[in-house]
């Protein structure tokens, strides 16, 4: 699949680590160093542009490095890129620990992954078919 992209940060084009790869990571493109203290957030601009077809979503998630190693992710995870969005990749990042961390220029601080969707053509209906879960949720199927 070929996704069309501008790129005005001065980071080269996202790739994938390896062949296997479901993500690219996202760069921070900032002027200068943004400190993101506890429980703090902020929107993180990534300078990448993109026109995804119709039927393609692009989610931006957290990088599971940079939230084990210092409890910073990403706020609405998975955030949504619809295909007629066409501003710029802005990142939501929260700091979760307990110290400031410092967001440099070009650090990877999200991976972005293209996935396939569909839209849903809503039937409205009296009720649902029975299971055997019904409404349980919430954990109530255990927890081992």
């Amino acid at each position: 699949m070929k996704i069309k992209i501008v790129n005005k940060s001065n980071h080269p084009l996202p790739e994938y680590g390896t062949l296997a790869s479901a993500g690219v990571d996202l760069r921070a493109n900032l002027t200068e160093p943004i400190t993101l203290k506890p429980l703090e957030r902020t929107l993180v601009k990534t300078g990448l542009f993109i026109e995804l077809p119709i039927g393609y979503e692009a989610q931006v998630r957290p990088r599971s490095g940079l939230a084990f190693k210092n409890g910073v992710t990403v706020l609405n995870t998975p955030g949504t890129i619809d295909a007629d969005y066409r501003g710029e990749i802005g990142v939501i990042l929260v700091n979760l620990s307990n110290t400031p961390f410092v967001i440099e220029n070009g650090e990877r601080i999200a991976q972005l992954v293209i996935a396939k969707h569909e839209q849903a053509e809503w039937v409205l209906a009296e009720g649902l078919a029975e299971t055997e879960r019904g409404a349980g949720g919430f954990g109530s199927t255990g927890k081992k």
